[in-house]
């Protein structure tokens, strides 16, 4: 590997890491939530989340890593020229910040009727806010990470995550202790999650005050540069988003129509909220799910961009074979395993079975967003940006006109098989166009027969186990409890033994697994023991 490049990889998994951690984080605070806040007050706060959780994608992924290539590419141009194009970066983001507020802050009650639900107006008028600090949060996370120091960017985003789920878990006990109502408690926990935000936003402006001086001044590109600087960060910024923004833009489909669905189907008021709150639970496990993936396919772009841009084919395929492999065998017996545990899964973290079979569909998704992350992060890498992004919308697109014809039939059921048609669209038409770079469905013909022993192993088992606690009349929360948690070890154990035994992953690959080298080197060493005595 290039010495030059050795920085840029090393912070892209800074960055893994750190994404690693927020992820699971973003998952686990919605369970004590929603154990505060019941499966109401969990609709009004997931209604208007993809609004929050498109700012910070923004923010965080796509027009950062457009600012920094602005960046990088210093050594083959001036500087003069390099903070002109990053004045005109920041002024286009300006103006997208304030023109994204302007259009949730004052559009909110047009938007909560268009949900069908007009008192979450004042919700969705808070989430508007962190749209302002789009522009800044965008240039210093560039600039840093362009000049390969990803340390402040993760800092600000791993304390921007802590102090939001503090503040929303905090906040909401307080005021459902207090007795407001879930409409009041969805905007003040939204209030608080705004101010973690912010926190994580003054961390990085005082990395940024003692190391980046740029400032707007009269200097102005020619007309024709600026334009071309604000298409560089409109259209592959918000390109290189949709990875991140896939899960969030599905649950804004969601968000916009589901619940208005329902009323029309001629679904009463309160059931409907409770029914949606119930859906809503399958988020934070599709999210946990596919948070391993998400992390690898971050780390993915720049290795792939490496090997590509060096011309090293034989490296590359066998990196994007790999991968494909492991995402593969991640996303299936996460989708599987969590399939076939739901019931007990969803007593153990929301207090009752409600909505298992819906769920337990759910769960699918969950292997086709990780094929598409890891599809998406291998074309990203390839320098293939806008086909992720045009696919994806095509599968948002199937997704929208599904749900009006499934929700009003088969209510939050056929939510959760939109997504998964939705998803698999996406999946299929990536799948199409990797296709035509290198032979990916040879690893996935060669993949699918031995994954698919291993689920039906896994599922055989699992059955067996549930069933023990269904004999024995085992039932309640705490055992509940034993019987998810038992059931991943259990059937973790059997998927990953019948995956080793069909040769799935030759010595190479097998390498990089954590723990297996040295679990090889403790088997061989009892064995050489054994043969001596």
């Amino acid at each position: 590997m290039p010495e030059e490049t050795r920085p840029f990889i090393k912070g892209a998994f800074i960055l893994a890491a750190a994404a690693l951690f927020i992820k699971i984080l973003s998952a686990v605070y919605r369970v004590p939530f929603q154990n505060i806040v019941g499966d109401t007050g969990f609709y009004i706060y997931q209604q208007v989340y993809p609004l929050y959780g498109i700012a910070y994608v923004l923010a965080s992924t796509g027009f950062p890593v457009i600012i920094s290539r602005i960046v990088a590419a210093k050594d083959q141009q001036n500087k003069q020229s390099v903070i002109n194009k990053l004045q005109a970066a920041f002024i286009v983001l300006m103006f997208v910040g304030l023109g994204l507020f302007s259009f949730f802050f004052f559009g909110a009650n047009m938007i909560a009727r268009w949900m069908g639900d007009p008192l979450l107006g004042p919700v969705i008028q808070v989430t508007a806010f962190p749209f302002l600090l789009l522009p800044f949060l965008s240039l210093w996370r560039g600039i840093f990470q362009g000049n390969g120091n990803m340390v402040p960017t993760a800092l600000a985003q791993v304390i921007e995550q802590v102090f939001r789920v503090a503040a929303i878990l905090l906040i909401s006990f307080l005021l459902v202790d207090k007795g407001y109502s879930f409409y009041e408690v969805g905007r003040g926990t939204w209030a608080g999650a705004v101010v973690g935000s912010a926190a994580g936003a003054v961390l990085l402006a005082i990395f940024a005050g003692r190391n980046i001086r740029i400032f707007i001044n009269a200097v102005r590109l020619p007309f024709h540069e600026f334009v071309a600087v604000g298409k560089l960060v409109l259209v592959h910024g918000t390109a290189i988003c949709f990875s991140g923004l896939l899960l969030i833009l599905f649950q804004l489909v969601d968000s916009l129509n589901m619940y208005s669905l329902l009323l029309h189907s001629g679904m009463e008021s309160v059931d409907a909220k409770v029914l949606k709150g119930v859906f809503d639970r399958g988020q934070p496990l599709i999210q946990l799910g596919t948070t391993i993936v998400g992390a690898m396919s971050l780390a993915l772009v720049p290795a792939i961009a490496a090997a590509w841009s060096q011309g090293n084919i034989g490296i590359l395929q066998k990196k994007m074979e790999s991968t494909i492999k492991l995402s593969a065998v991640i996303g299936a017996g996460a989708a599987i395993g969590l399939m076939n545990i739901i019931k007990p899964t969803n007593m153990m973290l929301f207090k009752n079975q409600d909505g298992s079979l819906t769920l337990g569909i759910l769960a699918a998704a969950i292997f086709f967003a990780s094929m598409v992350m890891t599809f998406t992060g291998i074309l990203q890498g390839m320098g293939a940006a806008l086909v992720p992004a045009k696919y994806l919308l095509v599968g948002i697109a199937c997704k929208y006109v599904l749900n009006t014809w499934l929700v009003p039939q088969y209510g939050a059921f056929g939510a959760a098989l939109a997504t998964n048609i939705g998803m698999g669209v996406i999946f299929i038409l990536l799948l199409n166009e990797l296709k035509k770079r290198f032979p990916v469905h040879m690893v996935i013909f060669k993949t699918l027969p031995r994954l698919l022993m291993a689920c039906t192993a896994m599922t055989a088992v699992l059955q067996v186990w549930l069933f023990l606690f269904e004999v024995c009349g085992l039932e309640g929360r705490l055992w509940s409890t034993v019987a998810a948690l038992g059931g991943v070890l259990v059937g973790g154990f059997i998927y990953i033994s019948f995956l080793l035994y069909s040769n799935l992953f030759d010595n190479e690959e097998l390498k990089h697994v954590p723990f297996y080298a040295k679990a090889t080197a403790f088997r061989w060493r009892t064995t050489e023991e054994g043969r001596r005595k």
